[in-house]
This record gives C-alpha cells, sequence and structure tokens, in this order.
C-alpha cells in the first residue's frame, strides 16, 4: 500500500465520518402530547388609562377675592359642604341698600294708600274733581310697583350674597385645585370670559378606563362584556367591570387604527386613581370543559407536505390519507348504509348553501353548510359536535327542571321563524338561557338537529341551497338511495326539494347557533406507535395557546407537537448549511470523492474540486 493509497482511503474514512454524524443529526425527536380537555378562554387585551366618569368645574357667580377656602385636593366632600368664600363686602352693602327701599317702598305704599282712600271719599261726595281723583289712583298703583321692584332688587341682593359662598353641587372628590386664598375671581356670569375656575371635582366611587383596542379586535368586543384590569399599582389586584361603549370615531397611532374603548369600574373601595394606567382584558368567548389541543400541534392543509416531510413520512401517502378523510367526509351517509349517496348529495348542496350567504344576514357557521356526519344528506364534515343518546337526553332533563327557560325559549324560536325578532338579540339572550340551564349550546343544537332528522328524514343534501347546487344535491341523494337504501339518500332527496325555497330558513335557523364561532379545519399529527399519521380535524374557538377541537379527535389520543419539530428542523438545516460553506477539510460537498480523483490523476495540480488536505498531496504528486 503506497502513500497515494492510504490518502484515498484516508478520504473516504472522512467522509463515511461525516455521513454518520449528520444521519445522528438527523435523527430528530418528536414531542407528543395528549388530547385533554380545558377552559378555552378568548380575550381582546390593550391598554388604558384610569379617567373619572364626570368631572365638574366649580365656579363662582360671585366676583371678589377668595377670603376663605376650606378644602384641597383629595378630599371628599358631601353636597353643600363649604367650598371657597368670597369677599362679601360689595354684596352686603347691595344687600343693605335693596333693603331700605324695600322699606322705603312699604312706607309710600302706605301714604298712597290713605291718600286714594280719602279721595275715593270726597269723590263720591263730589268735592273734587274727577282728574283729582285718578290722580290719587294713579299715585297709589305707582307706589305698588315700586315695592315690587324694591322687593325683586332685595332677592337679587340676598342670591349676590348666597353666590359668594361657594358650595359642593354633588358629593365627590376634589381632584384638583386652581386658587388659592387671596385670589381675586371674577363671576362666572357677569363676564364674558366665562369667569374662574376654582375647583375641579368628581365621583370617584365609579371610574372607567378608557383603552385604545386594535380595530382587528374591535369586531369582538360589544357593551356589555365583561372586563378585567389589572393597573401597574396593584399587579397582584383584578378589578372587573364591563364595557360601557364604543367611540365611533377611530384614533390613529403612528400609523395604527385604533377606537378607543370605554371600561366601567367600581371603585367604592378607592383603590383605583385618575390617570393610572393599566391592561384591560375583555371576555369575548369562553368554553368550558373542551377538548383542545395546543397550538403547536396545528398545521394548514397546505404544510402536510412539508409537515410529513419533517416527521419522515412519505408525502404522498399522506396526500392520498388526506384526500381519503376528505372524500369520506364529504357526505355523511345517514343514519345506516348509502353513505356514497349521501356523500355525493351533500356536496350538491354545499355547492349550492355558498350562495346564500349575505352581509349583515345571521352568520352561516360552516358546520351548517357542510355537516355530514350525522345523517344531514351530506353537508362535507365540517359539523356540530357529535352527541349521543344520553347527550340529548341529559339536555332535555336540563330544560324539563326548568320550564320557564323552556318556554322562553320555544317562544324566541317562533318569534324567529316568524321574523319578528331581532338575530343578534336573540343569539345573546339564548345564549344568556343556555347558560341558566347549564346546557352546552352546540350540544343541545346538535340533539335538535338529530332530533328533526328522526322526524322528517333529515335536511338533506340542498340545505339552505335554494339555488341549483341545492337541486343537484337532491339527485345524487337520490342516487344514494337506489344504492345504499337507506334514509341517507331519502333525505338527500328530502333536502333538494326544498332546497330551493330553503336559503331564508337556513338564515333563521342559525341564529339559535350561538355564539358566533366560526369552524374550521385543521392538520394534526396523531401518534400511533412508533409513527404518526395525518387526521383533518374541526377547529372552534382557540386562544394563543391551545384551540377547541369540535370533532376528529378523542381525549387521551397524542398529537405530534409540529412546531417544535419545524425549529429542529431549521436549526438542522443551518448546520447542514454551516458544515458546507465552513471550509472544513473532508467536510466538503464531494471533498472525498474530488480527492480521490485527484490521486488517481497523473497530472492536475491540486486534486479535483477542493479535495481537502487529502487531495493535495496526492495532486502535487502529478506535477
Amino acid at each position: 500500500m503506497n502513500y497515494r493509497t492510504i490518502r484515498i482511503a484516508a478520504a473516504a474514512l472522512i467522509a463515511g465520518a461525516a455521513a454518520c454524524s449528520k444521519a445522528k443529526d438527523t435523527a430528530i425527536k418528536v414531542d407528543s402530547v395528549p388530547v385533554t380537555r380545558r377552559t378555552i378562554i378568548v380575550d381582546a387585551q390593550a391598554t388604558g388609562a384610569v379617567e373619572p366618569i364626570n368631572i365638574i368645574e366649580v365656579k363662582s357667580k360671585a366676583s371678589g377675592i377668595i377670603t376663605k377656602m376650606t378644602v384641597e385636593t383629595g378630599d371628599i366632600v358631601q353636597p353643600n359642604a363649604l367650598l371657597v368664600q368670597v369677599d362679601t363686602r360689595d354684596v352686603q352693602n347691595g344687600y343693605n341698600q335693596a333693603a331700605a327701599d324695600v322699606n322705603a317702598s312699604k312706607a309710600k305704599l302706605d301714604v298712597s294708600g290713605a291718600q286714594k282712600k280719602r279721595s275715593d271719599e270726597m269723590f263720591a261726595a263730589r268735592v273734587i274733581t274727577a282728574q283729582e281723583h285718578e290722580t290719587a289712583a294713579l299715585d297709589y298703583a305707582n307706589a305698588k310697583a315700586s315695592q315690587v321692584r324694591a322687593e325683586a332688587n332685595l332677592d337679587l341682593a340676598k342670591q349676590r350674597m348666597e353666590d359668594a359662598t361657594v358650595t359642593a353641587p354633588v358629593a365627590g372628590t376634589i381632584i384638583e385645585k386652581t386658587v388659592s386664598l387671596g385670589t381675586v375671581i371674577t363671576s362666572a356670569t357677569g363676564t364674558f370670559g366665562g369667569g374662574t375656575t376654582l375647583l375641579k371635582m368628581a365621583n370617584l366611587d365609579r371610574v372607567r378606563v378608557r383603552a385604545l383596542f386594535n380595530e382587528t379586535d374591535i369586531g369582538q368586543v360589544r357593551a356589555g362584556q365583561a372586563a378585567t384590569v389589572i393597573v401597574d399599582a396593584f399587579p397582584d389586584r383584578r378589578f372587573t367591570g364591563a364595557v360601557e361603549k364604543i367611540e365611533p370615531q377611530a384614533v390613529v397611532q403612528q400609523g395604527v387604527t385604533m377606537f378607543p374603548v370605554l371600561v366601567t369600574l367600581d371603585n367604592r373601595e378607592g383603590f383605583l386613581k385618575p390617570g393610572m394606567n393599566g391592561e384591560v382584558s375583555v371576555l369575548v368567548d369562553q368554553r368550558d370543559n373542551v377538548l383542545a389541543v395546543p397550538n403547536e400541534a396545528l398545521k394548514s392543509m397546505r404544510e402536510a407536505t412539508a409537515t410529513a416531510t419533517m416527521l419522515g413520512l412519505n408525502p404522498d401517502s399522506v396526500q392520498a390519507q388526506l384526500k381519503a378523510q376528505y372524500s369520506g367526509g364529504a357526505g355523511g351517509g345517514g343514519n345506516g348504509g348509502g353513505r356514497r349517496g349521501g356523500g355525493q348529495g351533500g356536496q350538491g348542496g354545499n355547492a349550492g348553501g355558498r350562495t346564500q350567504s349575505s352581509p349583515g344576514e345571521v352568520e352561516l357557521a360552516p358546520q351548517q353548510g357542510q355537516q355530514g356526519q350525522q345523517g344531514q344528506g351530506g353537508q362535507g364534515g365540517f359539523q356540530m359536535p357529535d352527541v349521543s343518546e344520553k347527550d340529548c337526553a341529559a339536555v332535555t332533563a336540563a330544560f324539563a327542571k326548568k320550564p320557564a327557560e323552556k318556554k322562553k325559549m320555544d317562544d324566541m324560536r317562533a318569534q324567529m321563524q316568524a321574523g319578528t325578532l331581532d338575530r343578534t338579540a336573540a343569539r345573546e339572550q339564548m345564549q344568556a338561557i343556555y347558560k341558566a340551564v347549564g346546557v352546552d349550546q352546540r350540544v343541545a343544537g346538535a340533539c335538535r338537529q338529530k332530533e328533526r332528522q328522526a322526524q322528517g328524514g333529515g335536511q338533506g343534501g340542498g340545505q339552505g341551497g335554494g339555488q341549483p347546487g341545492g337541486q343537484g344535491g337532491g339527485t345524487q341523494g337520490t342516487q344514494g338511495a337506489t344504492r345504499g337504501g337507506n334514509r341517507g339518500g331519502a333525505a338527500g332527496t328530502t333536502g333538494g326539494a326544498a332546497g330551493v325555497a330553503g336559503g331564508p330558513k337556513l338564515q333563521v335557523g342559525n341564529a339559535e347557533q350561538a355564539p358566533r364561532t366560526k369552524i374550521r379545519p385543521g392538520l394534526v399529527f396523531v401518534s400511533e406507535g412508533t409513527t404518526f399519521k395525518p387526521r383533518v380535524v374541526m377547529l372552534g374557538q382557540g386562544n394563543f395557546d391551545y384551540t377547541e377541537v369540535v370533532s376528529g379527535l378523542k381525549e387521551g389520543e397524542k398529537v405530534a407537537l409540529l412546531s417544535a419539530l419545524a425549529l429542529q428542523a431549521a436549526r438542522q438545516a443551518q448546520n447542514d448549511r454551516f458544515r458546507q460553506n465552513a471550509g472544513v477539510p473532508g467536510l466538503q460537498q464531494g471533498g472525498a470523492a474530488g480527492g480521490a480523483q485527484g490521486g488517481q490523476q497523473q497530472r492536475g495540480g491540486g486534486g479535483g474540486g477542493g479535495g481537502g488536505a487529502a487531495a493535495r498531496p496526492a495532486g502535487g504528486g502529478g506535477r
């Protein structure tokens, strides 16, 4: 074995070691977590500041110098409590003069009255002329008018005296003081500028927070929703309140459009002060005890191929499994056989159903347009939760215990069918009724749908279609009845026949489906033994951490954490690029092969393609 052969063998060993190292690095560990039940809370968050609900500016109707001031900022005062005393010398002099005028007018009235009485007697005795009698009567009338004017001036002088003493108009807290003892102030009513503001006060038993919510979240915020506020001064204390209103005018800050939302809080304990900054969280929706998966385990259908590669699965096989799941869930085949026929009916109905939604109407939840696993004549697998007879019996028993709520619910449904009840208001009222009864709203809706299927043979593939798509659903549903011989195809026929005029009915019926959660498909990889299999699931409400699973998974099944897997794959790819570009001998692509080729060359000077240290001596031998 000569020197050249040794170099070639060394290069091969280095390449083999690099390949082994790369094989070890690519062995990525896949973590999985079980599907569990939990409470999902969806909220909209923003920052805001505490402010009083109503600020009162206290002014004085009297002008002059302040001779007494009894309050400071932060003082809590009661109605009619003394706040400011203005110098009363000028108004006192005016009052004294008005009082003297009243006394003089009374004396003059007495004299004029006596003169008029004598004049009447003398005129009756024909001692004086009519002109003299009229003069006496006129003097008496003028005396009475003078007395009225004098008494009015006295009343005004008395009011000016009272205006010099400023009292609290309502109960509240002094939040700002703009004057002090000895300040000369102007009247709020006797001057053009509106007078001097003495104090600002507000009732802080109830305060509000003005928070700026992003326009992407404002669509979920409504007046009356529960809200939680945490201020920086008390980070461990939560203040609860409610959304008072949403300001109609947007505020643009640094190119971001936001809307002010006013949240009212109870502050009888006095912890919240005007100007405090805090974080506002408005409760949008809450799902209790529902199946949920981490968001790290969810992918979209477009990411199926890339995710399969990361998991070491065959992308073509994964696509085939997903296609099979979609085709299997497209119909729903009634309550027995005939699944294929029902599924075709569902596709036709779905195509028609999509033409019926219009802005401003009750939102078409995707499961209503595409249900298909409970004998709906096929609506595409996007459906309400699967329910059993036990679940429906529990719903019936819960309503039987509260007949008042059941009657209210029946009356609301009748009003909605008649078109006399607002759908948005009906949705909120029904949600409150379901909560009072202690029943999950979607489970109750699924049970009602199941009951309608049992009574009338299903809604069929063209439910709510009202378009040629609905008619197509009926035709294909009939084929399903012929092939399967069960209620699935018959339901498709019935739904297709009613689909032509069924569009508006679907809109009204959907008012019962609250809250307006959009059901959407998602992709997870379920652990089965030592491998993972893709599965299409229907997802409901979700937050930043978890998403509700409406159907497709069972409690206890394990799903792969794909976000962590993607990070590991990205890190591995980065390491591979680093090895390729670092110039480490024997680790560059083609290095070992280049070295071997260069060693065999008689003349080549340096080995082929960057062969590294092993190639250079061999190449040098070819000089």
